[in-house]
């Protein structure tokens, strides 16, 4: 018996010895390739006043904030398997106190957008409190009661100016070319946050457990992920990344009023974007967003018809391609913008 495990053991030995070396790659080409254009288009971004009209620059500045909200919502929705129609709350609370800091308070405008990320993070950690007790469509559903309470209170809320809203006349005292070179690097800031944030999140450890979450968040709690834990952080870095967007946004309208803060619009364009590019990945959003961008500017004037042909595009990628344009893509070639996988390869050095 014993020279029978003294065999077996010598085998297996020798099988370990004979496989060749391995290492863990991490990056691809495309990555490389990805990466480079992603910080050229953050220079790009940045030195806008340089060279772009101020037309552009609010378009370029719509995309960007269109990119982060449905970047968040992307985390929440296809990560942590939280699906919220509520977030326009984050977007209307953080640009309110923006204006309630710039134009009452006296702050700097664009200091007030970075200060007023800590309105999102207040709120967000008492409604996770009551909504996470809430499962499926009842948290959705949740979401939204939220966003609607929030907006009748700001309406009566003399504080703000009610229903009138609130117009950033503090902005007249810089120049053109000041507040476009402010709102630029914000927005340039904005993306950095929110997509560069989100792939170190997706490449860490936590973007392991993430990942794991989403295929099964039992299978994943079995293993050691704290999932109760996970998508708490996951809400409350949605709702900060949210209300940058929505701060963003308003300053560069420079008047703000509820019904335009609460728009029920950032959810469904943030649900058309992640659904039509790819629920769950970080390619989706920014194919998803470009559809949606240019769709909005092109077909917009159809009115009601527009809207029914991007509510049945959604319909028909929910039915047959849960992938997405982007899942359709990766069907034909593997080339990932944003490489989060971790392969074996052998080493050849």
């Amino acid at each position: 018996m014993t020279d029978t495990l003294t065999t077996v053991q010598a085998s297996t030995l020798s099988d370990t010895t004979d496989l060749p070396p391995v290492r863990v790659q991490r990056q691809t080409m495309s990555g490389v390739i990805a990466m480079v254009i992603g910080i050229a288009v953050l220079f790009t971004v940045a030195s806008m006043p340089l060279w772009a009209s101020q037309g552009l620059i609010r378009d370029v500045v719509e995309l960007c904030c269109y990119i982060a909200v449905a970047q968040m919502w992307n985390l929440l929705a296809g990560y942590a398997g939280l699906v919220s129609v509520g977030q326009q709350v984050f977007v209307g609370v953080t640009a309110y106190m923006m204006f309630v800091m710039a134009q009452l308070w006296g702050i700097n405008p664009f200091v007030a957008v970075l200060l007023a990320m800590t309105a999102p993070a207040l709120l967000a950690i008492p409604t996770y409190g009551l909504l996470h007790r809430l499962d499926g469509p009842y948290f959705a559903i949740g979401t939204w009661v939220v966003a609607e309470v929030v907006r009748l209170a700001t309406s009566v809320f003399g504080y703000v100016n009610a229903g009138a809203g609130m117009s950033l006349r503090v902005m007249t005292t810089y120049s053109p070319m000041e507040r476009a070179v402010g709102v630029s690097l914000l927005c340039a800031l904005m993306l950095l946050v929110t997509v560069g944030g989100s792939y170190l999140l997706l490449r860490s450890r936590y973007g392991l457990a993430l990942i794991a979450m989403r295929d099964n968040p039992v299978a994943a709690a079995s293993q050691g992920v704290n999932v109760s834990r996970l998508r708490f952080l996951i809400w409350v870095a949605a709702a900060v990344g949210t209300g940058l967007a929505g701060a963003i946004y308003f300053m560069a309208q420079l008047r703000i009023t509820p019904p335009s803060a609460y728009d029920p619009n950032w959810a469904n364009i943030a649900i058309f974007i992640v659904m039509v590019g790819g629920l769950g990945s970080l390619e989706g959003v920014l194919i998803g967003a470009l559809i949606y961008f240019f769709a909005e500017r092109w077909f917009g004037e159809y009115g009601a018809t527009y809207l029914v042909v991007l509510g049945l595009m959604t319909l028909f990628m929910a039915l047959f391609a849960r992938g997405g344009i982007w899942g359709l893509i990766c069907k034909v070639v593997d080339a990932p913008w944003f490489p989060t996988r971790r392969r074996l390869m052998e080493d050849r050095t």
